[in-house]
């Protein structure tokens, strides 16, 4: 790739934000000799999967990213991209110093009661989601018709709380239409026959996929707008589709994250690569040691905790809140977006939707082969 100041050329195609779908875009694009340009806001490509290398520790500076999928198209995908590892996701929950295995499974089970059975774990859970009379009414009444009342006491609410920033009892019960109970001795968090992270961190795949670009960074595509939109005949943009159209309908709303880094002179200092802290008087929802996504065997660790906050302008938007209130305001701004002739709104900010990487992925293909390339 090369990095320019400005334009001095026409492209084929103007990629707005270099996350991972306008990189499956570019390298597609590539594919067929097509030019692209891509305009990041952000000093370094990536979008939320960038890593940044700290004493030879991948640090997931936007939060842990797990690629898994069931697609086995997708997995070959990425596999001729980067080659991947066999990290398995099995993180745990810390509630108030008790440590139980995720998603609840009969390891969780045989530690919250002192049983071994699953049948025993399907007693104790039928009994106590009898508590439940009648359609759960919020967040609280649909968790306990499920995993019931001790789980949710101690592994739900106040993890459930703090990312949402509201008590579970004011959420609306369709937030969590299902919680993953096993009745098998299994800490694997994902069902997806496929999962690890990139050898030496995502940079690896990004870099891969915007090799044949332009770059742009540090330039915002919307103070630029008129320029920038002369200089491609297609243009991907993937930033919060309510800025494109200056918010003339009002603000989509959206939970953001902060994070605290911090490195550590100790060799291990939580043994797992994800701790969420279930309980509310922790302020963050959750450590990430970065070194256990490889198998780190570093003499220092990188810990992030992270906070879930309630989003304000100029904040990082990660999660759109699809409300009712929100999907509403959606429809109209998507609306305005289909009468873009030259213009198509893609990813998690482009269609107000959250994506797992895999989707992500699927979503860009699929808009490549039945719309893109065909404009």
């Amino acid at each position: 790739m090369e990095k320019i100041q400005k334009a001095e050329k026409h492209y084929d195609y103007l990629l707005v934000g270099a996350g991972l779908f306008n990189g499956i875009i570019a390298h597609e694009a590539a594919k067929q000799g097509k030019s692209c340009l891509v305009v990041e806001k952000r000093a370094v490509l990536g979008g939320n999967i960038h890593c940044r290398e700290v004493e030879g520790i991948m640090v997931h500076e936007y939060g842990a990213h797990i690629f898994h999928t069931s697609s086995r198209e997708v997995w070959d995908y990425v596999n001729e991209l980067a080659e991947f590892n066999h990290y398995i996701n099995c993180p745990v929950a810390n509630y108030h110093g008790e440590i139980y295995n995720l998603p609840f499974n009969m390891n969780t089970f045989s530690k919250m009661w002192g049983i071994q059975t699953p049948q025993e774990a399907k007693e104790i859970i039928e009994s106590q989601r009898k508590a439940i009379t009648g359609e759960p009414r919020n967040l609280e009444e649909q968790a306990i018709s499920l995993v019931g009342t001790d789980v949710y006491e101690k592994l739900v609410k106040g993890y459930t709380m703090k990312q949402w920033g509201r008590e579970c009892k004011d959420l609306p019960a369709s937030i969590i239409k299902r919680l993953p109970v096993r009745y098998i001795y299994d800490n694997n968090y994902f069902n997806d026959p496929f999962q690890g992270i990139p050898k030496g961190g995502y940079n690896v795949l990004i870099d891969k996929l915007y090799e044949q670009c332009d770059v742009m960074l540090e330039t915002d595509f919307l103070e630029h707008k008129d320029e920038l939109m002369k200089t491609a005949d297609q243009v991907i943009y993937t930033g919060t589709i309510d800025s494109y159209f200056d918010f003339c309908f009002g603000k989509l709303e959206y939970r953001s994250l902060k994070f605290e880094h911090e490195l550590l002179e100790e060799e291990n200092h939580q043994g797992v690569a994800v701790m969420n802290y279930t309980d509310s008087e922790t302020p963050f929802t959750r450590k990430i040691e970065h070194k256990h996504f490889e198998f780190g065997t570093q003499e220092k660790t990188v810990v992030s905790k992270e906070y879930s906050v309630e989003w304000t302008d100029g904040m990082e938007p990660y999660y759109p809140v699809n409300d009712e209130k929100n999907s509403s305001l959606y429809a109209k701004y998507k609306e305005l977006g289909d009468k873009e002739e030259k213009v198509f709104f893609g990813g998690r900010l482009g269609e107000y939707k959250y994506y797992d990487m895999d989707k992500v992925i699927e979503s860009a293909l699929k808009a490549w082969k039945e719309i893109l390339q065909n404009r």
